[in-house]
C-alpha cells in the first residue's frame, strides 16, 4: 500500500484513497445503513449546501473529521466535506463567527465562551456532537524532571522550594488544556493564576517552545505530547484521563445560524463524522490506517510512529515507566462518547467561573440547552441505529475526589477553594 506521506500535499492518491475506502467496507456493511440517493423524503431532508468547509487544527483527535472525508463517508449523505487546516484555536474561533469556515473540530470550552462573549467576539454558537473523549495530557520539561517534578505533588513541592516565576501553556483561554491544567493544578495545591504565569500557545508549536524554554510545562492534546517525549525535552506527568475519567474533549461545532440556516446539511455531517468515529474505533487495523493517514503533512504534519502508540492506549512518560491505559482517547464506544451531554458543556462553564472568565454565574442548564443540539443529533443517532444515552447529565469523580453530575452547577463552582 502507497503512504499518505507519498501523495502530493493537500491531495490523497486516487489509489492510496480507493484502498482506504476498500478498508471502510467492513464498516458499511455492520449496520450502518446508507441513506440511499434517492432517499430524501421528497427532497425535504436533503441538505441545504452540500459542500461544507470544516475547520481542524493539527492533533490526533481531528481524525473524525478527516476520515470521514478520505474514506467517503460524506458522499452517503449527499454533502462533500472540505477539511481545512488551522494555525491556532483564535484563528479557528474567528473563521466560524464570520463564516469563513461552516464548522470546525474545536475545543468545547472555546464555543462556550464564544458564546458567552467571553473568548472574543459574543455569537450564538452549536456544538453538534462530541468528538471525543480522553487522549489529552500535561507535560512537564526534562529540566524540572531532572529537579525531581515528575507528576503534580513532586511539581507543587519543587515550586514551594523554588521561588522563580514558573511558565505553563495552555492552548486556548476558554478551552479544554486550560481547563485541565488548572483543575490539575489546583487539585495539588497550586493556583494556576496567582502561583504561576499561563500563556497561550497553538498546538503545533508547544514542543518547539519547550525546546528553547519558553515555559516550564503545557498541556495540549496527542500527538504533542508523545513528541516531546521522543524529542527528549520533556515527559508526561499526566493524561488528562487520570484528571478525568472519558471527559469531553473536542466537539463537531458550527455558528447557532449555520444551524438554523442549514439543518439538514448539519444532521448529514453528523452521520458522516459519526460513521467515521464507528469505523476508527471498531478495529486496531483501523485504528493504524488512521494514524497513517493523519500523520501527512496536509493533517497532522508527524511520524505515525508519534500518533499510534497513544491510540493504541500504550503510554510511556519518558522516564522509563510504561503502562496500558484503560482509557486511551476513544471516537466511538457505541456511541457514547459522541452524545453531547448537558452536563459536558456545564462543566466547562463552571471552571470559566472558578477562574474569573465569567464574573457572575450564567444561567447553566439553558445555556447548554440552546449550544448542544441534541434533537439534530439524535435524529442523526437514530438513523444510523446508534444508541443516545436517556438522560442528558452524566456524573463523574475527578482527580480531587469531588463528583460532578450537573445538578447544582453554582453550588459546585463556589464550593472550590482554589479559584480566581
Amino acid at each position: 500500500m502507497h503512504t499518505v506521506k507519498h501523495a502530493k500535499e493537500g491531495l490523497m492518491s486516487e489509489q492510496r484513497r480507493k484502498l482506504l475506502v476498500g478498508a471502510a467496507g467492513s464498516a458499511l456493511s455492520t449496520g450502518l445503513a446508507a441513506l440511499p440517493g434517492s432517499g430524501w423524503a421528497a427532497g425535504s431532508d436533503k441538505p441545504e449546501k452540500e459542500e461544507v468547509r470544516i475547520g481542524f487544527i493539527p492533533l490526533t483527535d481531528c481524525a473524525s473529521v478527516v476520515m470521514a472525508s478520505v474514506l467517503g463517508f460524506d458522499k452517503k449523505y449527499g454533502i462533500k466535506i472540505v477539511p481545512s487546516k488551522e494555525a491556532s484555536w483564535a484563528g479557528v474561533r474567528d473563521k466560524l463567527v464570520n463564516g469563513d469556515l461552516d464548522m470546525a473540530h474545536a475545543l468545547y470550552g472555546m464555543i462556550y465562551g464564544v458564546h458567552l462573549g467571553v473568548a472574543g467576539p459574543k455569537k450564538d454558537m452549536a456544538v453538534l456532537m462530541t468528538l471525543n473523549q480522553n487522549g489529552q495530557a500535561i507535560t512537564l520539561s526534562k529540566k524540572l524532571a531532572d529537579k525531581g517534578a515528575v507528576d503534580g505533588a513532586s511539581l507543587s513541592k519543587l515550586m514551594a522550594q523554588d521561588k522563580r516565576e514558573y511558565t505553563f501553556a495552555q492552548t486556548f483561554p476558554t478551552g479544554t488544556h486550560a481547563m485541565w491544567l488548572y483543575y490539575w493544578l489546583a487539585a495539588h495545591g497550586v493556583n494556576p493564576l496567582k502561583d504561576s504565569k499561563v500563556i497561550t500557545v497553538p498546538p503545533p508549536q508547544m514542543v518547539a517552545n519547550m525546546r528553547i524554554g519558553n515555559m516550564d510545562g503545557f498541556c495540549v492534546g496527542e500527538p504533542w505530547n508523545h513528541r516531546a517525549i521522543m524529542d527528549g525535552i520533556g515527559i508526561t506527568a499526566s493524561t488528562t484521563q487520570a484528571i478525568w475519567p472519558d471527559h469531553p474533549e473536542k466537539v463537531l461545532a458550527s455558528s447557532g445560524d449555520f444551524v438554523k440556516k442549514y439543518p439538514n446539511t448539519a444532521r448529514a455531517v453528523i452521520m458522516a463524522v459519526l460513521e467515521a468515529s464507528r469505523w476508527i474505533d471498531a478495529s486496531l487495523q483501523n485504528k493504524l490506517k488512521m494514524a497513517d493517514t493523519i500523520a501527512d503533512k496536509s493533517y497532522v504534519n508527524t511520524s505515525a510512529d508519534a500518533i499510534n502508540q497513544r491510540i493504541l492506549g500504550r503510554y510511556q512518560n519518558g522516564l522509563g515507566k510504561t503502562w496500558d491505559d484503560p482509557k486511551p482517547m476513544k471516537f466511538f464506544d457505541d456511541g457514547a462518547v459522541n452524545f453531547p451531554y448537558l452536563s459536558d458543556g456545564m462543566w466547562f462553564l463552571t471552571q470559566h467561573k472558578r477562574w474569573g472568565l465569567l464574573k457572575e454565574h450564567p444561567d447553566y442548564l439553558a445555556t447548554a440547552k440552546q449550544i448542544n443540539q441534541i434533537d439534530l443529533y439524535k435524529e442523526a443517532a437514530s438513523a444510523l441505529k446508534i444508541s443516545v444515552p436517556k438522560d442528558p447529565l452524566r456524573s463523574a469523580k475527578l482527580v480531587d475526589g469531588v463528583v460532578w453530575d450537573g445538578k447544582t452547577p453554582a453550588a459546585y463552582a463556589d464550593a472550590f477553594k482554589l479559584k480566581a
